[in-house]
């Protein structure tokens, strides 16, 4: 028996998007950009599409015109790419935008990030229908790679004379889940530095006590960097106001070296994944670990797979007017938000680097945080709901 929301055009749109498999490691992001095109059609908003690193990489953008293009627009950014699934651990088709009787919809996506990119849509084709005029330009952007850290989409588009043209003032972008009544709202995200320490040492017999080996070194630098993980933990125990996103975090996620096993190996490789909290100075927290480098017995090199400079966060005062229309709106519809640093990286820290105020924002209250889980689903009520968040949100943004 057909349950209320088959025949809602806004979820038909949500689940059409969610059957395209725009999936890592080599996602097609064609049927997407045709997808985008009827849409585009649609609404009556001209399409473009950007290349900023080569031809497997889109950058889609639709506009929206304003009243008075002299003024900065708004960007309203999303991701068609998704993670890897493992479709054994799925009880739903990965793929299958399948939907229970409770409204779930369940699909690689549905929360991370596909539902926002079409609610925007939906939104902006709930104002167009109540003929409401904009001041600023509106921008919606569909980008590739974010997931695999954005090296082919946003950090290099916003360096782009195409991207620089569209005069962006403000960004929304993604946010997270939350399973309480809260809305969070991230104005800020950590540096990501990915760590190797490239440990040489005297190789020999493993029957022996040499002296100065890899081990050794590796054994103090594991020492030094978990006993600064215990702190931040002790700092995140012993502190309620903080959440994750407030500390440093590091974890040892690589370990590389050896020959066999009666074999004292010459090198060997510490890999850690440290996202660096916004209180950190970079360059006496680099000067700290060279300090173990030699403290462990030198010969010690540094190398990294990503080195993310500080970015500043975006003011959450008066002193924003995107922060100060973004407020009134969810006051308005009575949302309860609240500002915090994001957990992980998204495309915001390449927007706030060049300048541009961003917010990450999902309205997805009282849902559980599935984002690159199995069986990731958002119910059809949450996500119908969302676009009326950001019907308001959006208008006062482009008015401002």
């Amino acid at each position: 028996m057909p349950n209320k929301w088959e025949n809602n055009q806004e979820i038909e749109y949500f689940r059409e998007y969610l059957r395209i498999p725009s999936v890592h490691p080599k996602p097609n992001y064609t049927p997407c950009v045709d997808f985008l095109r009827k849409q585009s059609e649609t609404l009556g908003m001209p399409l473009r599409v950007f290349y900023p690193v080569n031809k497997d990489n889109p950058i889609v953008v639709l506009s929206l015109p304003g009243t008075d293009p002299s003024l900065p627009a708004i960007l309203l950014n999303s991701h068609m790419d998704v993670v890897p699934v493992f479709p054994d651990s799925w009880k739903h088709s990965p793929f299958g935008a399948e939907m229970d009787e409770e409204g779930r919809i369940f699909a690689r996506g549905a929360q991370d990030m596909k539902c926002v990119g079409m609610q925007y849509l939906g939104a902006l084709r709930k104002l167009k229908e109540r003929g409401v005029q904009f001041k600023r330009t509106i921008h919606v952007s569909f980008v590739a790679d974010e997931e695999m850290g954005g090296g082919l989409g946003m950090r290099e588009f916003v360096n782009t004379s195409e991207f620089k043209s569209l005069n962006i003032g403000f960004s929304l972008d993604e946010g997270l889940a939350s399973p309480s009544e809260e809305f969070p709202v991230f104005y800020a995200e950590r540096s990501v530095w990915r760590i190797y320490f490239n440990i040489n040492g005297h190789a020999g017999h493993g029957s022996l006590l040499l002296k100065n080996t890899v081990g050794e070194k590796a054994n103090y630098i594991l020492h030094k960097m978990m006993s600064m993980r215990e702190q931040q933990v002790r700092r995140l125990e012993n502190n309620p106001d903080l959440t994750i996103g407030d500390v440093t975090t590091i974890n040892l996620t690589q370990v590389r070296g050896g020959v066999q096993s009666n074999v004292v190996p010459p090198t060997m490789v510490l890999g850690f994944d440290v996202r660096l909290a916004l209180d950190v100075d970079h360059k006496e927290f680099e000067e700290q670990l060279h300090k173990w480098c030699e403290e462990a017995g030198g010969d010690i090199n540094l190398t990294y797979d990503q080195k993310r400079p500080r970015v500043p966060p975006t003011s959450t005062d008066d002193s924003n007017p995107f922060w100060v229309a973004f407020k009134a709106a969810a006051d308005e519809l009575t949302l309860k938000v609240k500002p915090q640093i994001f957990t992980g990286g998204t495309d915001s820290r390449y927007i706030r680097q060049v300048g541009i105020p961003a917010l990450g924002f999902s309205p997805m209250n009282n849902t559980p945080v599935l984002l690159h889980d199995h069986d990731e689903f958002l119910q059809a009520d949450v996500y119908l709901r969302g676009i009326e968040i950001y019907t308001k949100i959006i208008e006062n943004l482009a008015n401002c």
